[in-house]
């Protein structure tokens, strides 16, 4: 039997693993029914914007998987954790699939955990670079 995970380090592991798997059911296991989530950017880019519930945060990860191609590079940089709070730096590079425009994407990801759930997830990227690939 899997030990679901508790502590920061361990649920932001998880996310990452899950999200690199493609696990959907498991990714959201991972979040509060109710999640601050934000992800900022221009109104072109199909995932931007506030979302909370379940539902919501399902919708944005399935747009993630039908807007872009594979990664073509996704490293983590840096992960600094302090208390319920994890912020972890990286860099990605995608296409967009309706323009098969790439970009590459310097992200800061920023966690709060709580009684073992997500309850806020903050994505600050590159909006401009996104922006201009999904520009036909």
């Amino acid at each position: 039997m899997t030990v679901a995970p508790q502590t920061t380090p361990e649920i932001v592991d998880a996310f990452f693993a899950r999200f690199a798997e493609g696990d959907l059911p498991g990714l959201l296991d991972l979040f509060a029914d109710r999640v601050d989530f934000l992800v900022p950017g221009a109104p072109n880019v199909p995932w931007t914007g506030a979302r909370s519930g379940k539902d919501e945060i399902a919708e944005f990860f399935t747009l993630l998987g039908k807007e872009l191609t594979p990664a073509e590079e996704f490293t983590i940089d840096a992960t600094v954790i302090e208390d319920g709070h994890a912020v972890v730096t990286g860099r990605s590079r995608f296409g967009v699939v309706s323009t098969g425009k790439p970009f590459t994407n310097e992200f800061a990801l920023h966690f709060t955990v709580a009684d073992g759930r997500i309850t806020g997830y903050r994505m600050h990227e590159d909006s401009h670079a996104i922006s201009v690939a999904f520009t036909k």
